[in-house]
């Protein structure tokens, strides 16, 4: 059912979701000339889960699926490239109730089905991968990610399996089967002026991933001073923000330590950190392979020194959590075991979720069910970018002339270059005539009549990027020819007018 829901939403209904305070500074608030506060919306699920509360009473009426096409606003914080990623988008989204979770289990590949269907019609190439439900919420979700080398996410999948997540989702393994016991003394070593793992690896002459790296974060408490905490991954690991959000005590929101919150825990500025003989204590969390190494280096809380051969248990205790707390890297193990990861860019276009009761539980949005008792509604949500569509399929499809479109989304499917329209009757009737006919088969097609010289006329058109161009002149007329050019195609085939038609629908159907 199609509907159109307010850019402009209430917050009250924001505030029984929860999330006014948890969405973050992506939420655009406002208050009105009566000082009531409104949000502009980034996305539906408070709106539509109030619809569905006034409008749903009976089982008889589930499922049922809401979408609109609207105006979206998130208060990005870098937005970039155009349409890619602006603050100001158009977006599809759908919303789906149903009576309980098998029925809203078979939703939600109904629309993973349509989706994988809808982008493989638009000619773009692309991956379905499992991802983080980020501040959507719920148990389970997809994004349909089209694959180019200026994308923001970074896909992990393995080619010889059918396995493919988000970077944000990828479990990374243990790299180490098992700690070795200590081999060396612990020493503490002069680094001036290695402030980083890699500088300190190249100063030593030892292999990056023999050092650990130190990363402090903060969480605030309602009452009391800041909790700090170590976070430890090998020096050629990066920190996956989405799994330390996931670490118990660091899943309400944390922030990284300000450089006084350091000193007063380390004793040192940033840059020769370590967990060994902090001066406060703090929460050490150890990366899966980190809790398996052993005489390697760290910072020792001393400005231009490390301390070389640490080991676990004999020069500090035990971490207080072990965990997975890294990106995954090319040539990881996946997760099933039977292959390793490659990793490539992608563009994040749709993405689709599987709520179950996160929303209709907070907004009591509820069902009689067939024995007359009260149920939450199961809850599904979809949305395409409709506008990053355009800069994704751009980004995959183009060369150094312009944009190349797939032929589904081309704001013209054949461009018809008139040579000569104002000189020659015999130009505009060979035309217009071949314009109709196309338009007869059902062609997106336009008739330039601009009179312009024919370079200038052919540069718009390579820039715009419609899969086909006819160039139709007097002289080509006078042989009973016209030029037949497909976009991806470097010299125009002369062909009989007679036989235009016929084959520039052939060609289209190449793209």
């Amino acid at each position: 059912l199609e509907l159109l829901m307010p850019v402009v939403q209430p917050a009250e209904l924001w505030m029984e979701s929860g999330r006014w305070e948890q969405y973050g500074p992506e939420l655009l608030r406002m208050k009105d000339r009566h000082g009531r506060d409104f949000v502009l919306q980034p996305t539906s699920e408070e709106v539509i889960t109030d619809i569905a509360r006034n409008e749903i009473q009976s089982w008889r009426q589930l499922p049922v699926n809401f979408y609109h096409i609207q105006t979206k606003f998130r208060d990005e914080r870098r937005p970039r490239f155009g349409v890619m990623r602006g603050r100001e988008f158009t977006m599809k989204d759908a919303y789906s109730f149903d009576r309980d979770v098998a029925s809203a289990q078979k939703s939600y590949q109904i629309m993973f089905d349509a989706y994988m269907k809808i982008f493989s019609r638009l000619g773009l190439t692309f991956r379905a991968v499992s991802a983080d439900t980020g501040s959507i919420g719920g148990s389970q979700s997809h994004e349909f990610q089209v694959i180019a080398d200026i994308g923001e996410d970074l896909i992990v999948y393995d080619p010889a399996s059918n396995y493919a997540a988000n970077i944000e989702l990828a479990p990374a393994p243990c790299l180490i089967a098992q700690r070795q016991a200590a081999s060396t003394s612990l020493t503490l070593t002069p680094t001036p002026g290695a402030a980083k793992c890699e500088a300190v690896a190249e100063l030593l002459g030892v292999p990056l991933a023999q050092t650990v790296k130190s990363i402090v974060l903060a969480t605030d408490p309602e009452k009391g001073p800041a909790q700090v905490w170590l976070l430890l991954l090998r020096g050629d690991h990066d920190l996956n923000e989405i799994k330390a959000g996931k670490v118990p005590g660091l899943n309400k929101g944390f922030r990284f330590a300000t450089e006084g919150e350091i000193v007063e825990h380390f004793g040192c500025k940033p840059g020769y950190l370590g967990p060994v003989k902090m001066a406060k204590p703090v929460k050490v969390i150890a990366d899966l392979t980190v809790a398996n190494m052993h005489d390697f280096i760290c910072g020792a809380n001393q400005e231009d020194f490390h301390l070389t051969g640490v080991n676990w248990t004999r020069d500090l205790p035990e971490p207080d959590l072990i965990t997975d707390l890294r990106n995954v890297v090319e040539g990881d193990q996946a997760p099933d075991g039977k292959g390793t990861l490659a990793i490539q860019r992608g563009i994040e276009v749709g993405h689709v979720f599987y709520l179950g009761t996160k929303y209709s539980e907070a907004l009591k949005a509820t069902f009689l069910d067939e024995s007359g008792k009260p149920a939450l509604m199961e809850m599904g949500c979809y949305g395409i970018g409709v506008t990053r569509i355009v800069g994704a399929a751009i980004e995959q499809n183009h060369d150094a002339k312009g944009i190349v479109w797939p032929r589904a989304i081309a704001p013209f499917e054949v461009a018809i270059c008139a040579v000569g329209w104002g000189k020659s009757q015999a130009v505009r009737d060979a035309a217009e005539a071949l314009y109709a006919e196309l338009k007869a088969k059902g062609v997106d097609v336009i008739l330039d009549d601009r009179d312009l010289r024919p370079g200038i006329m052919f540069a718009e058109w390579e820039l715009i990027g419609p899969p086909v161009r006819i160039t139709i002149g007097e002289r080509g007329l006078n042989d009973g020819v016209i030029e037949l050019l497909g976009r991806k195609q470097t010299e125009a085939a002369r062909i009989p007018l007679s036989d235009s038609c016929a084959q520039t629908l052939a060609l289209l159907e190449t793209y």
